[in-house]
């Protein structure tokens, strides 16, 4: 029987080796209204994330996301002058890093805009310390 713990040496490597995405993330996305400074809180409890996501146009919580190996995905949806709009994030988490892209979609049955990502971690919270409002 010494498979399992070698099995299980195993697991707790993995599990170290995994991004840790809790904390509080800012970035700026350009418009062409100008520059948006966004907020995003992130908690990771029990193998899932949670999160809000801000900026001037209010908070909302995420949905959809999901964290494998280092990649992250999340969806924000909002409401704009009645209309539902469903903006995609992924990224690579690599320290207090987020590098992704961003799919929104167009307005008013215009095509669809993919940005660049670069988010980075607040350095007044340690990893494991933010929990979304």
């Amino acid at each position: 029987m010494k498979t399992l713990p070698i099995l299980c040496s195993l697991s707790a490597v993995a599990t170290a080796g995994a991004a840790d995405p809790a904390g509080t993330w800012k970035w700026s996305t350009s418009s062409p209204n100008g520059e948006i400074p966004t907020t995003l809180k992130l908690e990771w409890k029990d193998g899932k994330i949670a999160g809000a996501y801000g900026n001037q146009f209010g908070d909302t919580a995420i949905s959809n996301a999901s964290l494998q190996d280092d990649v992250i995905r999340f969806e924000v949806v909002r409401d704009l002058g009645g209309k539902k709009y469903v903006v995609k994030y992924q990224g690579q988490v690599e320290g207090d890093t987020i590098k992704g892209t961003i799919e929104a979609p167009g307005h008013d049955g215009g095509a669809g805009v993919t940005l660049d990502w670069i988010a980075k971690r607040t350095p007044t919270e340690k990893a494991g310390d933010a929990k979304p409002q």
